[in-house]
């Protein structure tokens, strides 16, 4: 998706293509770059940026769209206002991208349902905590993650209740968006958890305060930065911050990694970079399928279980428990490689499961204990005792425990490796 802001207070790109014909230039040439989507907007919400009546937003972004749209260029109009989203899809947008996922405007999710009924436009759902504060003062996230995720949910479940077609719902998480670059972060490398929503995913990370963070303090080239470089972090004073257009590069990597976790689509003003990141990440991608194809999958192992094995002993803490004896349910799972029993159908080459029976019965039977945990690991033991067993897998019920609630069984499983290895 390639940014157009047709704005003259845009944090990046702020009156660059203000007036329609450099805008519509701007738009064709995104396209022509590989941008399968071109997101026009009329009003900045960047932090400080001044509110715009939705009839001068109208003004900036409708012949734009229609030209773009003429053109069977794929639009998506950046607004807060139904009714620009409304006059945008009867200019040929086909997306409605709200940063506040209808928060900001009680009419939006109407106007999105009415397009999505017609089967003329999809809703992007930001999430938003109003316009962004550039103190931070709304950041204060118990789990940002979660609670971004959560928020999501309901916004796209009011969006579903309203009329809008679930197939035709794409969620953003909004970064910078009240949004620390330490919490930016936190949402993309939790991307899975708003993925598991069921809905795609759009990321918009491009140029962002959160990326100049993370480069600011790299030394620049000299034919970039003049006869010096930029002071490394901890040199003794902080480097001025990275002008916007610095962060096109940081923004590459990012859509590539976003593509790789997910991402349906990444919302980038640089288009011709973007693309090539996203070409080297699809071939990267491409190649190691390949490669994971035409390896050899893992065979599970062999193995032998016994289930059921009861068993009367006098094991447990209480002195009745160890005058009375009670019933004791033996399960046991042994790794074992049947593949030489199988060929030569030879018993000597297997585990002898009556014999591994009688054997878990006399450990069990005998010396009382007063835990079924001892009596797990004891029969483990035995388990490994014999040749060619690997690993296992252990489990003694207590049916009749003596517990004063209602239950159905009471039960310890151990899993042990020969050579001494464990698993809770």
């Amino acid at each position: 998706m390639g940014v157009l802001n047709v704005t003259p207070d845009s944090f990046s790109d702020g009156g660059a293509y203000a007036e329609h014909d450099a805008a519509i230039a701007h738009g064709v040439e995104l396209a022509r770059l590989g941008a399968d989507l071109v997101d026009v907007g009329g009003e900045s919400t960047r932090p400080g940026a001044a509110p715009v009546r939705s009839s001068d937003e109208q003004e900036r972004v409708l012949p734009v769209i229609r030209a773009l749209a003429s053109r069977s260029i794929g639009v998506s109009v950046d607004t807060l206002h139904a009714d620009t989203a409304h006059a945008a899809v009867e200019a040929g947008a086909r997306w409605i991208n709200d940063v506040s996922g209808g928060l900001h405007d009680p009419e939006m999710l109407d106007a999105a349902a009415d397009a999505s009924r017609r089967g003329a436009a999809g809703l992007i759902i930001g999430h938003w905590r109003g316009v962004p504060d550039p103190g931070h003062l709304r950041s204060d996230y118990a789990d940002v993650v979660s609670d971004v995720t959560r928020a999501l949910k309901e916004r796209a479940s009011a969006a579903v209740a309203a009329g809008v077609d679930p197939g035709r719902i794409v969620l953003d998480p909004g970064l910078g968006f009240d949004k620390t670059g330490a919490q930016g972060w936190q949402l993309l490398a939790g991307l899975d958890e708003v993925r598991a929503l069921g809905f795609p995913v759009l990321i918009g990370a491009s140029r962002k305060r959160m990326l100049g963070e993370a480069i600011d303090g790299l030394a620049a080239p000299r034919s970039a930065a003049g006869s010096a470089t930029a002071r490394p972090a901890g040199s003794g004073s902080a480097p001025a911050p990275s002008p916007a257009h610095d962060r096109d590069l940081a923004t590459a990597v990012v859509s590539a990694l976003a593509a790789e976790a997910g991402a349906w689509g990444v919302r980038v003003h640089d288009v011709h970079g973007t693309r090539q990141a996203l070409a080297v990440q699809s071939a990267w991608s491409d190649a190691r399928r390949h490669v994971r194809a035409r390896q050899p999958q893992a065979t599970p192992p062999d193995r032998i279980t016994l289930t059921g094995l009861e068993v009367f002993a006098h094991h447990g803490v209480f002195d009745f428990e160890r005058e009375q004896g009670q019933r004791f349910i033996i399960d046991a799972d042994v790794e074992v490689d049947l593949a030489g029993a199988a060929a030569e159908d030879a018993l000597a080459r297997t585990v002898h499961y009556g014999e591994l029976a009688d054997a878990i019965v006399d450990a069990v039977a005998s010396d009382p204990v007063d835990l079924i945990e001892t009596v797990a690991e004891r029969v483990a033991r035995v388990a490994l005792g014999f040749v060619g067993v690997r690993s296992a897998r252990i489990t003694v019920h207590k049916p009749d425990a003596p517990i004063a609630q209602t239950f159905a069984d009471v039960s310890v499983t151990v899993e042990r490796r020969a050579g001494g290895g464990a698993h809770a």
